[in-house]
């Protein structure tokens, strides 16, 4: 068995603690071929061209 907390956490360092486990904005841009957003390093979705 693990052992319990000796004080409660505030909501504030609970908070604090999560603020880091947030989603993070992916790169987007443009296909050089047909003009469409893409990621880069990838392939296209929309036309399959690759550089």
């Amino acid at each position: 068995m693990a052992p319990l907390p000796k004080k409660k956490h505030s909501h504030g360092r609970t908070a604090q603690r999560r603020s880091t486990f947030k989603a993070s904005i992916s790169a987007i841009s443009k296909c050089a071929s047909c003009g469409k957003l893409k990621e880069p390093h990838k392939a296209c979705p929309h036309c399959g061209a690759y550089k």
